[in-house]
């Protein structure tokens, strides 16, 4: 029977259907002849009755059992179309599943044993088809069309193939009564980690989130921020992303960043916007290595870049990676510049003195230490070693200037490189954006009118061009965020703003496909404490060692993962990253059966028995985890196992994408996606920096150029319409 029983056995023939077949033919003797078991006519239908409801008792009971065995080899479909997402205020939908307990763990581990091996394994149909799926393959035209009937994907077909998601379809399929998987949304503050290999769904698990939180209000009817980084680039993402914008009617809230194809890209300024002036040096050293004797350079370009940014500042002028390059390349003359703005407004006739002095300088006496650098900035020197003028910006500046000029290439030396991968190319008119350029349709946004704004944005870093300049602008934005949600949770979103409600927030869904190579130590304190401006980050990788690799450190890596409240693992292939799961997860009891036969012989020659035998069962228990490694390694594609709200482990199922017919895109995203999914490479394999032959230098067409420009003017008029 199919009930419950400190031994459960699902894996064995349904004998209920003997029962059934047994009531089916009584009920039918019963109302066909019922004279044959001396009933009345009435009495016979009565009888009929019964036997039909016992034998409905049973073919459920033998309905459970030939369910349960279908699941094992084969699970049943499960599509959705985006529209058909569920969203909701409360929970954020993931997909089918059930609670993975003590009962599951013991049908897992039953279908391991040799006596159910026909019940778990495809059947004989099934692999002949297969084999004579392979040979007809190359068979003669009219013969070779037998391959496909037998591949046809129809429940018509004895012989149909597996869906192509390999992995074991037992560890879902022990639990046929599925339910709605959900993660309740004051969870999502703790951050959710998914770890999985290669193609195995994490895109389009992400997908699936990003779809819930562009589409999502709260109850005053507001949606919610959504920022996502995609390093690699997927065409489908962008599609998705677009397609439920429009559909929540946010099109207009939709920005593109995209360092591949800037002409059509917005742009971002990552130091333009800050709290305190520090913070601009912050983001750009601390990008820096600070390891061994790394850490005093690192240092030292902090201070150096704080001096450059407050003496910008002072000037009137917005820091970018533009102008701290131009000025770390040559500080003369942001220190001539700068001190033309001081004296002009403490002590106009000083540049008399500082001319007079610039004429009596020459090759011979001027000071040793400042040899290569402008007369004028030595005259400066002199004089304001004379006149004792205190300025902070002005004495840093000064201070810079001392430096011997060859050793001072060496000590920013570790600093160049960075700026140089910000501010070359094209993508410098993305990252260092002009304001003044009123020609240039493409819009220039930061983290804090995003946040206002309840945008949507994706980012595409184009890591397959270039990895190096990837990382250093997903890191740039990292900061920038780290910055954003502190000031968020000191003063609110609307800080500064007429009539603005005092530490007002919004959720803000950040999704980091790939995060690994974009995380540096300032990711730390963004999952850490972004949680109280009410950051909540779902971060995407691979294994435990990318992260391990990317930061450097064991002890920092175990800082981040321990940061994470959410795990959802899909299939991994390294052993470590499974045991992250399954070190956390209690071990459970496991009930066996063991057949136990034996006969003794009669120490009576003469008695009538020779011989005694008896069989009998003996039922045991052992301690096992409640899964294995080997269990997540062999997940099918689309399944994780999911460890959320404080330890409650889950076991889930994606839905696969189905076609919506009104999922249409405008003509220049289309061909914008056709040109990524043209360039689309593995998460295995952007990363090695194989660049495609001749990407940067592939122009887009003029029509999707001019339709692009089009876009963002109509986007710009509007935002100046808005009062």
């Amino acid at each position: 029977m199919a009930q419950r029983y400190s031994i459960e056995v699902l894996l064995r023939p349904a004998v209920e259907l003997y029962t059934v077949a047994v009531c089916a033919g009584a009920a039918l003797v019963c109302l066909a002849a019922p004279w044959s078991l001396a009933l009345s006519p009435l009495l016979g239908l009565g009888s009929a009755l019964a036997f039909l409801g016992y034998g409905a008792i049973r073919l459920r009971d033998a309905l459970v059992i030939l369910r349960y065995r279908r699941n094992i080899r084969r699970l049943p479909r499960y599509v959705m179309t985006s529209r058909d997402v569920p969203v909701s205020q409360q929970r954020l939908f993931i997909g089918k599943g059930f609670r993975w307990e003590q009962q599951h763990t013991h049908r897992l581990m039953q279908t391991y044993r040799p006596e159910f091996r026909r019940y778990v394994e495809p059947t004989a149909t099934y692999r002949i088809a297969r084999q004579l799926e392979e040979r007809l393959e190359f068979a003669p035209y009219p013969v070779s069309r037998l391959a496909k009937v037998l591949a046809w994907d129809s429940p018509l077909n004895p012989a149909r193939p597996l869906p192509p998601v390999g992995g074991m379809p037992r560890l879902h399929g022990i639990e046929p009564n599925e339910v709605d998987v959900s993660l309740p949304l004051p969870e999502r503050v703790g951050h959710t980690l998914v770890l999985g290999t290669t193609r195995v769904g994490k895109t389009r698990l992400a997908e699936l989130f990003i779809t819930q939180d562009i589409r999502r209000r709260n109850a005053a009817g507001e949606h919610e921020v959504v920022i996502v980084f995609d390093p690699k680039g997927d065409a489908d993402l962008l599609k998705r992303m677009y397609v439920e914008a429009k559909r929540a009617g946010r099109e207009r809230e939709f920005y593109i960043l995209h360092l591949g194809w800037p002409e059509i890209s917005a742009r971002y300024n990552a130091v333009g916007r800050f709290s305190r002036i520090s913070e601009v040096a912050t983001r750009i050293a601390g990008q820096l290595s600070g390891e061994g004797n790394s850490a005093a350079f690192r240092e030292f370009a902090w201070r150096f870049v704080n001096i450059i940014a407050r003496a910008l500042v002072e000037l009137g002028q917005r820091p970018d990676y533009m102008l701290i390059q131009r000025h770390v390349v040559n500080i003369d003359a942001l220190f001539i510049e700068y001190a033309s703005h001081f004296f002009a407004r403490t002590e106009p006739k000083a540049w008399e003195v500082i001319v007079q002095l610039e004429a009596r300088l020459n090759d011979k006496n001027i000071p040793r230490n400042m040899i290569g650098r402008e007369k004028r900035v030595v005259a400066l020197e002199q004089y304001l070693s004379q006149v004792r003028v205190y300025d902070p910006v002005l004495d840093g500046l000064r201070s810079a200037v001392r430096y011997d000029r060859t050793y001072f290439d060496k000590i920013v030396a570790s600093l160049l490189p960075l700026l140089e991968k910000l501010t070359t190319g094209k993508i410098a008119q993305l990252l260092a954006p002009d304001y003044s350029d009123l020609n240039d349709p493409r819009p220039i946004f930061d983290w804090m009118q995003i946040v206002r704004k309840r945008a949507v944005v994706y980012i595409g870093l184009d890591a397959l061009s270039d990895a190096e300049v990837a990382a250093a602008v997903g890191n740039s934005m990292f900061s920038d965020l780290v910055s954003v949600a502190g000031h968020i949770y000191k003063f609110g979103i609307d800080d500064g703003l007429p009539g603005a409600a005092a530490g007002m927030r919004v959720p803000i869904n950040v999704h980091a496909d790939e995060f690994n190579e974009l995380m540096g130590d300032e990711f730390i304190p963004l999952v850490n404490k972004g949680g109280g401006a009410d950051l909540q980050m779902t971060a995407y990788t691979q294994t435990l060692s990318d992260i391990e690799a990317r930061i450097g450190s064991k002890a920092k890596a175990g800082q981040v993962i321990g940061n994470f409240n959410n795990l959802i693992m899909l299939r991994v292939r390294e052993s470590a990253t499974a045991e992250l799961l399954t070190r956390q997860l209690p071990k459970v009891e496991v009930y066996a059966t063991t057949l136990m036969s034996g006969a003794t012989d009669s120490s009576d020659i003469h008695g009538p028995t020779d011989f005694t035998s008896n069989t009998h069962d003996r039922i045991s228990s052992t301690s096992v985890p409640m899964i294995e490694p080997a269990h997540v390694v062999g997940l099918p594609k689309g399944q994780a196992f999911a460890l959320m709200q404080g330890g409650n482990l889950w076991k889930v199922r994606m839905p696969l994408p189905a076609p919506d017919p009104d999922e249409v895109m405008p003509q220049d995203l289309q061909q914008l996606a056709g040109y990524m999914r043209q360039h689309y490479a593995e998460a295995g394999d952007w990363w090695e920096g194989r660049a495609t032959p001749g990407l940067q230098d592939t122009p887009l067409p003029d029509d999707l150029l001019e339709g692009f420009r089009h876009i963002a003017g109509t986007e710009g008029a509007a935002e100046e319409a808005r009062p």
